[in-house]
């Protein structure tokens, strides 16, 4: 099995309104994203996926994260936690890479906690 990975980041606001604590309250994070592909074969010139597309479709779901206050889309449902933020970025990835092996994508609020979507690990809608 292959894998391999991206890696680029945003800086976005958020407040998690039903929670009870201190991320109630409007914050920001400089966040790091990482996205996966995985897969058993590679392509005649021996990749998996070239790192380039990867990371291009990576970039442009977060261009439109960054220097936002997240709260205001839709996606995320008032709770713009890192799990969703994840889902939107795996489910907006696939979109524009819909051939690609994606397997899965991390989102860092800080060094030490991050949230993974992936649709095998999803429940079903």
């Amino acid at each position: 099995m292959y894998e391999v990975r991206v890696e680029a980041s945003f800086a976005a606001a958020h407040f998690l309104r039903h929670y009870k604590g201190k991320c109630e309250r409007l914050h920001g994070h400089n966040y790091r994203v990482r996205a996966w592909a995985r897969g058993e074969r590679l392509d005649e010139g021996g990749m998996l996926l070239d790192f380039g597309e990867l990371k291009g479709a990576l970039r442009k779901v977060l261009e439109g994260l960054d220097h936002g206050l997240l709260n205001d889309r839709p996606e995320f449902k008032d709770d713009p936690s890192a799990e969703r933020i994840a889902e939107y970025v795996y489910r907006s990835m696939a979109a524009l890479l819909p051939a690609a092996p994606l397997a899965a994508v991390d989102v860092y609020e800080t060094d030490t906690s991050m949230a993974r979507y992936s649709p095998e690990t999803a429940p079903h809608d």
